[in-house]
């Protein structure tokens, strides 16, 4: 059994600068007012959409992240309706072959110390989880079968793309102090380097400490 961290990757984002013209050239168009687009003037003029609340322009760009998490944490990202998602399918990936090793892979859970009680029954519990998929492959079960008794801390990979409007909007919810703690312990270092990347857009985004 491997035991990994949670983990993010921007796949796709179209550069900054370009963002903002682009979103500049949309948003004028709502006023007809194309002629005043100069060489500086989108940052200014995002600003105030982003100020005045006129997020709809914002739609037009979108942004693709693979993360790789445990299945509980998927199970919530997925509940974001406006986005597409491409994930990891336990009906056809055989952690019994050797390209997966000959084990399944889990994602450490940030709130227990290793050697605390609670890890070592979670980790009792993973190995467990392990022997059991494994014999009943062996003994002829499916995949799609076989994985009734995978866990929760299963390692998934899930590629997600959504326009920056819905991405604020998942921020403002996985980022909070109330969000899982798996689920802030991959969305916060992304919104932190989204805001680096794009500061017009998700600046005003708190980090709210826990």
């Amino acid at each position: 059994m491997k035991i990994i961290a949670p983990s993010y990757e921007i796949l796709y984002m179209p550069d900054s600068n370009d963002v903002l013209k682009y979103i500049e050239l949309a948003g004028r168009t709502c006023y007809k007012s194309e002629g005043k687009i100069t060489p500086d003037s989108a940052i200014d003029f995002v600003k105030k959409l982003m100020k005045s609340g006129h997020h709809s322009v914002i739609e037009h760009v979108y942004i693709t992240v693979r993360f790789i998490c445990d299945r509980g944490v998927s199970h919530e990202l997925v509940r974001h309706r406006l986005a597409s998602y491409s994930q990891e399918s336990t009906r056809y990936a055989n952690y019994s072959k050797t390209k997966f090793s000959n084990e399944i892979t889990v994602i450490k859970p940030p709130f227990w110390e290793e050697g605390s009680k609670e890890y070592n029954i979670w980790m009792e519990t993973m190995h467990t989880a392990e022997k059991a998929y494994m014999n009943l492959i062996k003994n002829g079960a499916r995949p799609e079968q076989a994985r009734s008794v995978l866990p929760n801390s299963l390692k998934t990979e899930i590629v997600m793309t959504c326009n920056i409007r819905e991405w604020r909007h998942v921020f403002s919810l996985r980022c909070s102090a109330a969000a899982h703690p798996q689920m802030r312990e991959i969305m916060l270092p992304l919104l932190k380097e989204l805001q680096g990347c794009m500061p017009v857009i998700f600046e005003d985004l708190p980090i709210e400490e826990k």
